[in-house]
């Protein structure tokens, strides 16, 4: 019987193996905005490259990759939405300009409201 082919196979392969060069990074995605550094937090709003998803992006703020992150997570429990560090900013999932505009106030930074 001439029949037998393989069906299954747990042998590395092709579909097992890391494609070079693929696969997400933290930092991909689309670009930031730049900004000046003047000592001011600015909020942006950006849709391009998401899919069609607003988020809010916050750029301007002191501090290293762990106090970014401490405080992406205060602003993320207060806004009750995702979001991620990326490129040195934090990026809030959906339009929360005016809240985060007014939390931030509240915590002493100096902030304007630059996008769309």
């Amino acid at each position: 019987m001439s029949n037998a082919r393989l069906v299954y196979s747990t042998d590395g392969g092709r579909a097992t193996l890391p494609k070079a060069g693929k696969g997400r990074e933290r930092d991909a995605g689309p670009p930031l905005p730049q900004a000046p550094e003047d000592g001011w937090v600015r909020l942006w709003r950006m849709k391009g490259g998401r899919g069609g998803k607003t988020v809010t992006v916050i750029t301007g703020l002191p501090g290293d990759e762990r106090q970014l992150d401490a405080l992406a997570v205060e602003l993320r429990r207060f806004i009750g939405a995702g979001g991620a560090v990326r490129q040195g900013a934090v990026e809030i999932q959906g339009d929360h300009r005016e809240r985060l505009q007014q939390k931030l106030g509240q915590l002493g930074y100096r902030v304007k409201l630059a996008g769309g």
